[in-house]
């Protein structure tokens, strides 16, 4: 399980020889989206309007399953933007989660055992594996799971320099202000702490660009 599934499992895909899909399906898919870029973008706001309404539409279904994924989506950006915090809404729930919702919230965490790895997708797989992390997770190919992969190796101890020049551009690019900040702040502490000062001066004139901080 991905991130992505992890949207598109708030809503059955609908098509032509089916009837319409309900309309709260819609609209928690729709709340998801919205919340997961608000979060990425650094506005914690409209994140928590956003996951309210989402909240709001799989509630009214009485489908704790559902409400569960919707938790995980919202843990698993924390982990992309370096917010290392218990997933409490999922673990209310996790008792009518799916094996494969269960073993993702192990993902999550951390603490995945090599008997998830039939229960994560492939990319997730690898990175539970002895391989290169830096290998691993250039495999993940959506740029939110990406960043998660990236949290988790943290978590994992195994965020090697390249796996943080991974992260880095991956939020770059999608221009994700929260975990670009995250991230670089996170290699700056290490080059400060490498003695690179020239480096670190870098990193934060960098980092003040991207919070809207630098002098004009």
């Amino acid at each position: 399980m991905g991130v992505a599934s992890l949207v598109a499992g708030l809503v059955l895909a609908a098509c032509s020889s089916k009837p319409p899909a309900p309309e709260w399906q819609m609209n928690a898919k729709g709340s998801a989206e919205r919340a997961t870029e608000a979060w990425l973008q650094g506005n914690s706001v409209i994140e928590s309007a956003e996951f309210a309404r989402v909240r709001r539409e799989l509630t009214s279904t009485g489908r704790a399953d559902l409400l569960a994924r919707a938790e995980l989506l919202r843990c698993a950006t924390r982990v992309a933007a370096l917010v290392f915090e218990p997933c409490t809404g999922f673990d209310a729930l996790a008792q009518d989660a799916a094996p494969a919702e269960q073993a993702y919230a192990r993902y999550l965490a951390g603490t995945a055992q090599p008997s998830d790895a039939a229960l994560l997708p492939q990319a997730q797989r690898a990175l539970l594996g002895a391989g290169a992390p830096e290998t691993a997770l250039a495999a993940v190919e959506d740029p939110l799971s990406r960043l998660v992969a990236a949290g988790v190796l943290l978590r994992n101890g195994r965020a090697t320099p390249a796996v943080l020049n991974q992260a880095v551009d991956t939020a770059s690019a999608q221009g994700w202000r929260r975990p670009l900040a995250a991230w670089l702040t996170l290699q700056q502490q290490r080059a400060q702490a490498a003695g690179a000062q020239e480096e670190a001066a870098r990193l934060q004139r960098r980092i003040d660009l991207v919070l809207g901080t630098a002098s004009r």
